[in-house]
């Protein structure tokens, strides 16, 4: 409709796939991105050694994994950020069916790896993580529904959007994965925003979320636990928590050295939720200062070039996924520094794992496709065609 009022701008037609696809790239989080994941290489090569001897496996057995998984996740990656908005919104539907799909299986087929919540589908060479996949394909529903509201005569997308993030965060809160939906309804809120919502109906909702956190607190004690662990004044230092906090203060500004580390032999989730820790010993503040700046600068350049787009959609789906993106990364050190309580969050692209390497990977080219430069998406151009 936009197209028709305002007319588009010519785009060349002969020019090729591959040099428009770099050309409108954003190739600031293009490189950043990249960076997460040698940074991610690095740590592994320290983090996972000590798993790996005690499953009595070749020392690098996950490193080699983890490579194959990243590069699949980058192949996706690439490919998917040449797609188009409208082919976006469709493989995002598509995957949040699958993915919604596999949940609904969780509780007949799925195992919890003696960790107390059922939130994988045990294949026996692999095991998927299916709210991992889940997340991307929600943003992209959601904003389906939002910009579909805003056209004339359009349905009441803000209302489907609204029922399907209660029926996801439900549903992902009997894993239990307080973590995991906490994040989707931290999307759909940011999402819900940038689509138009009255402040009060999202404080209405935010205080609902609260409302429920109390409820879980008395009903999960797998939740409670974790509350009272972050509440309590002090750290038992053979816990994660303790040996993660230990690490990052033993570490200082420039770390203990490669390799010198001892957090990866103390902590079971060295090499996944408490990586951080890792960086943070064996490379100092240094290294976290770079990986925070990586985060940052992916989040900060997707926001502003989503502030020029002009399709609701992508605008909408954009900020969905920058902003989970963002935030994943925030808990993840959150939880490790004790300013969160543990949540059991992968930090994205740095830690090991195939269903999050590969997740992240599909939501960056999402995100990398839907913040593309297009001629007919700034608001520049209807200024300039109004004079």
């Amino acid at each position: 409709m936009t197209e028709m009022v305002f007319g588009a701008t010519p785009v060349r037609t002969g020019d090729p796939i591959l040099p428009r696809w770099w050309r409108t790239l954003d190739k600031w989080a293009l490189a950043c991105v990249l960076g997460l994941f040698a940074i991610g290489l690095l740590l592994g090569l320290a983090a996972s050694v000590p798993l790996a001897e005690k499953n009595d496996l070749p020392r690098f057995y996950y490193v080699q994994r983890q490579a194959v998984f990243g590069g699949l996740a980058l192949v996706v990656m690439m490919v998917i950020s040449m797609l188009s908005p409208r082919q976006i919104r469709r493989i995002g539907v598509l995957g949040f069916a699958i993915s919604f799909l596999m949940i609904l299986a969780l509780p007949f087929i799925g195992t919890d790896f003696g960790k107390g919540a059922t939130r994988w589908l045990s294949l026996g060479f692999v095991s998927v993580q299916p709210s991992e996949f889940l997340k991307p394909g929600f943003v992209a529903l959601c904003a389906w529904f939002m910009a579909a509201s805003q056209e004339i005569g359009g349905p009441p997308g803000k209302s489907y959007s609204f029922l399907a993030a209660v029926v996801v965060v439900l549903l992902l809160a009997l894993q239990p994965d307080f973590g995991q939906a906490s994040l989707m309804l931290f999307s759909w809120l940011v999402m819900y925003f940038v689509a138009g919502a009255p402040m009060v109906l999202l404080l209405a909702v935010a205080g609902l979320a609260l409302m429920g956190g109390v409820f879980a607190y008395g009903a999960s004690e797998h939740f409670a636990r974790r509350i009272n662990g972050f509440l309590s004044p002090e750290i038992d230092p053979r816990t994660q928590i303790g040996y993660a906090t230990n690490a990052i203060q033993e570490g200082g500004f420039f770390g203990v050295g490669v390799g010198e580390g001892s957090v990866k032999w103390s902590l079971p989730d060295a090499h996944t939720d408490f990586i951080i820790a890792v960086a943070a010993e064996e490379y100092g503040l240094v290294m976290v200062l770079a990986i925070i700046a990586l985060y940052c600068t992916i989040v900060t350049r997707s926001l502003l070039r989503l502030l020029k787009e002009r399709d609701p959609f992508a605008r909408i789906a954009g900020t969905g996924l920058a902003c989970a993106f963002g935030v994943q990364a925030l808990i993840n050190m959150g939880v490790a520094v004790r300013l969160l309580p543990a949540k059991g969050m992968t930090l994205p692209f740095v830690s090991y794992g195939g269903s999050s390497v590969i997740a992240s990977g599909i939501a960056a080219g999402m995100l990398l496709a839907l913040t593309r430069t297009r001629p007919q998406g700034e608001f520049a151009e209807i200024l300039r065609r109004g004079r």
